[in-house]
């Protein structure tokens, strides 16, 4: 599909009058950062970083005291091994003692540590630690700084894609990453919904189609099996088309330990053998050499993705020994074949989760960047069938192109196509909470609750309903690992002020209170305690409600429960589960009970094993970015005015070797100007040379201002003797235009006066025009003849900005009376009647000052008696 095409289907130059504002979309991947910003009025694209790259390296790193980003960090890891920093998403939110940290020392140089939320930081050379979260943080930021050069403009809002299987441990670390970095998170966005997106934009369904998304990336192997299907257009929405596509994930598989990078280390590894067999030395306990051979490794994948075979080649690699090697694809291949059995697996799985057979799918559409290896477009051909196998996306920039088009939807200030998404979580997701003692010194017991069974749909609420005298707490939880090494449970909440409440609405009347507290699966996947409220049931003390309790047909005890409630247990145990909405729908049925305000709960959130960082955390997490930058700022304005005073000094020592008296230098300097300035040239290029690198901003500043000052006149004068022949054209051409003015206009006013016509001009202003036009050709003749004497090495006695400014006086004098409308000739009176009136009233006036007040005349002008 031709970006083109994508840019004419894609109507992003229309927007809301009232809300304007810029949208970034970051596709974080392990190996690569891919970004897209969404700009009213601006073409829609992939972001390019300084480089003119379409995807940024996923690394951060200093060499020495100099923070690099993308392709530079990653390159400076064979020297700089301990302070280059890559494939961080194998560690967000892991905890310390998982297999994810185990995998990722063995692929990187970098040295971990545990934080004390008990994840992953990583510690550079100099002793200084970052958590992960900050690290990302500072990769999000240098992209924010991209965005905004291309926009012109702040960025703030940014919707960020994730693997579906993701857990609430994770999203939150990428939450916290946008916020440290300065930005607020719009959405999140799984990756293989994002695809779905970019794949429906140019296409219509008239019919229901099922494909699979298959995302081989650097992490991890992901399939998304989606349903697309043409719906109905909401006729307030801002869509560009009738009708909207409906996407609807209905199952997801994945592997988390498959991917492009388990690739390259068994690349790699290839290579550590047989430098160890060829030299017998031990290469593992060298940083550096390790360092290099991964990124050898990660083009020698690159190279047998196309060709059988490649020549590894790194000079210097350890041990002063140059290392080259052939490297077969079959050689690749037989060393990663117990991964091959597993390529396929990610892809059957999401259609068991759906419920489909490979039968119902359409395609299976390949993206990510590993999808261009041999042996995973083997794997998926022959689980899928070569027949189905589509490339018919941007297997790099899919992804990104979807977020930034589903976030511009959003936002609400774009006008897109109407694409809407029903994804899923892929976990079960279950509430735990003990359940209250039937008699003093009972055993405690935990009750277990499934309320978003893997497959729910995100977006979602459920409301449950609790039997409680007292304050108790709920457990949000996986009902299993989700990951080797996570723990299951991610949120307590509190239920606070139970008793209190329960005792007021009781006081009003109420029977059989319960505590209601809506758990929420949101867009983004994210579980939580929403809200948590005791009501109760009121007797209708009416005659109507006595008739209907007396007949059955309502009762201040009864529980109305409508058919999506799900009974879980019984008495203090009970919990049941049900949409919100229905719930409500449900405590109204009953017609013999009048509902009452219910009193609201105060919740307590607490994070009972991995928690997401604090705010005080995340503050300090950006106030040390803020102080990295603040200091990079500093330290690029020193190297900015130490540049710019070098190439100033040389520039001047070349000026002054030139003694040719054909020089336009020489011509408008003084031997004692020459020679004073060559002093301070050679004075302030010996401080440089010994000072120069132990000196500040302003010492540089300052060196350059000094030598300005001896420089300046010379400049001026060259300046002003290039400027004195446009400044006098300029003046002479107003002379001549005033002068001609004042020519046509004497004559027509000589005329004017002959034939008794109003005029334009009087003689009053034309006089005045030609006293303006005579003096200034008076000081510009003095002036200019005095200015002739003055040799170009000396000071002019005229300045070409008071020769345009006294210019100016006449050019405004004139153009004033240029605009001058032409006065209205008076009325000529109809009757002798009022002529006579006229010529009374005026005699009056001339006697008195002022004019009498004239009588009153009827419809046909006649005075009125």
């Amino acid at each position: 599909m031709s970006r083109l095409f994508l840019f004419l289907c894609v109507w992003l130059s229309l927007w809301s009058e009232t809300v304007l504002g810029s949208i970034l979309a970051i596709d974080y991947g392990a190996d690569f950062i891919k970004a897209s910003l969404m700009k009213p009025g601006q073409p829609f694209d992939v972001l390019l970083n300084r480089d003119s790259k379409r995807k940024i390296q996923s690394s951060v790193g200093w060499k020495k005291n100099d923070r690099l980003f993308g392709q530079d960090a990653a390159n400076i890891a064979g020297r700089f091994p301990l302070d280059s920093f890559s494939s961080l998403k194998f560690l967000q939110a892991v905890p310390y003692e998982s297999d994810a940290v185990s995998f990722y020392t063995s692929i990187s140089t970098a040295d971990v540590v545990k934080t004390e939320r008990g994840t992953v930081g990583l510690r550079r050379s100099d002793g200084t630690e970052w958590t992960v979260e900050e690290l990302i943080a500072m990769q999000f930021a240098y992209v924010r700084d991209l965005a905004e050069s291309t926009a012109g403009e702040k960025v703030n809002d940014v919707i960020v894609t994730v693997p579906a299987y993701y857990t609430q441990f994770e999203r939150d670390a990428v939450v916290d990453a946008i916020e440290i970095a300065g930005l607020r998170t719009l959405a999140l966005i799984n990756d293989g919904a994002a695809v779905a997106v970019n794949y429906a934009m140019t296409r219509s369904f008239p019919e229901p189609e099922y494909h699979v998304i298959y995302d081989a990336g650097a992490s991890s192997i992901r399939a998304t099996v989606v349903q697309f299907a043409s719906v109905q257009s909401d006729p307030k929405s801002k869509s560009t088309t009738k009708d909207a596509t409906q996407i609807t994930i209905q199952g997801v598989g994945y592997d988390r330990q498959t991917g492009g990078t388990e690739l390259d280390r068994r690349l790699r590894d290839i290579m550590v053998a047989d430098f160890q067999k060829r030299y017998k030395r031990d290469i593992t306990t060298d940083k550096r050499g390790m360092a290099k051979l991964w990124k050898e490794a990660g083009r020698i994948k690159a190279i047998l993705s196309a060709n059988t075979e490649a020549m590894a080649t790194i000079e210097s690699l350890a041990f002063d020994i140059d290392y080259k090697a052939k490297i077969s694809r079959a050689e690749f291949e037989a060393a990663s074949k117990d991964l091959k059995l597993r390529y396929a697996v990610p892809l059957l799985q999401a259609l068991s989760n759906a419920g489909l057979r490979m039968d119902d799918i359409n395609s299976v559409i390949l993206t990510g960047g590993s999808s261009r290896t041999p042996m995973i477009q083997e794997a998926v051909k022959a689980a899928a069938g070569a027949n189905k196998i589509a490339q018919n996306v941007n297997a790099d920039e899919a992804a990104v192109l979807g977020a930034a088009l589903h976030g511009a939807a959003l936002s609400r200030q774009f006008k897109t196509k109407d694409i809407r998404i029903a994804d899923i979580g892929p976990y079960d997701i279950q509430v735990s909470y003990q359940a209250e003692a039937k008699t003093p010194g009972a055993r405690p017991r935990m009750i277990n609750t499934l309320v978003f069974p893997a497959g729910s749909k995100t977006g979602t609420k459920k409301t449950l309903t609790f039997k409680r005298q007292d304050d108790f707490a709920v457990k949000l939880a996986y009902k299993t690992p989700p990951a080797p090494g996570f723990p299951t449970e991610f949120i307590e909440a509190e239920i606070v002020g139970v008793g209190e409440a329960i005792q007021n609405l009781t006081e009003a009347g109420a029977t059989d209170p319960v505590i209601k507290a809506t758990v929420m699966l949101s867009e983004s996947g994210f579980a939580s305690v929403r809200d948590a409220f005791v009501s109760g049931e009121f007797k209708d003390e009416s005659i109507t409600g006595k008739l209907k309790d007396f007949f059955g047909k309502g009762s201040s005890s009864s529980q109305p429960v409508d058919a999506t409630t799900a009974d879980v247990g019984t008495a203090e145990e009970e919990a049941t589960e049900s949409p919100s909405a229905s719930s409500s729908a449900a405590e109204t049925s009953a017609t013999a009970v009048k509902p009452k305000e219910p009193i609201a709960l105060e919740i307590e959130v607490k994070f009972p094993t991995i928690a997401p960082m604090s705010v005080k955390q995340k503050r300090a997490g950006r106030d040390k970015l803020l102080a990295v930058d603040a200091e990079e700022s500093t330290k690029r304005k020193r190297e900015e005015a130490r540049n710019t005073l070098e190439g100033y000094l040389y520039k001047l020592r070349d000026l002054l070797s030139d003694e040719s008296s054909e020089s336009p230098f020489v011509k408008c300097s003084q031997s004692a100007e020459r020679k004073a300035l060559a002093e301070k040239t050679d004075e302030t290029l010996a401080w440089l040379a010994d000072y120069g690198d132990d000196a500040d901003t302003i010492q540089y500043i300052d060196k350059r201002t000094a030598l300005e000052s001896l420089e300046r006149p010379i400049v001026h004068r060259y300046k002003e003797i290039e400027e004195f022949p446009k400044a006098l054209n300029n003046s002479q051409m107003w002379n001549w235009s005033a002068r001609m003015f004042i020519t046509e206009a004497r004559t027509n006013l000589t005329r004017e006066l002959e034939t008794g016509a109003v005029g334009k001009y009087t003689k009053e202003e034309l006089d005045e025009l030609e006293k303006t036009l005579k003096e200034h050709e008076t000081w510009l003749n003095e002036w200019v003849e005095r200015q002739k004497s003055v040799k170009m090495n000396e000071d002019p006695v005229i300045l070409s900005s008071e020769m345009r400014a006294r210019a100016k006086v006449l050019e405004n004098h004139l153009q004033k009376l240029v605009k001058k409308r032409v006065p209205k000739p008076p009325k000529k009176s109809t009757t002798s009647s009022t002529t006579t009136a006229k010529t009374a009233e005026e005699e009056e006036t001339q006697t008195t000052g002022e004019a009498s007040p004239r009588p009153a005349q009827d419809e046909h002008g006649h005075d009125e008696l």
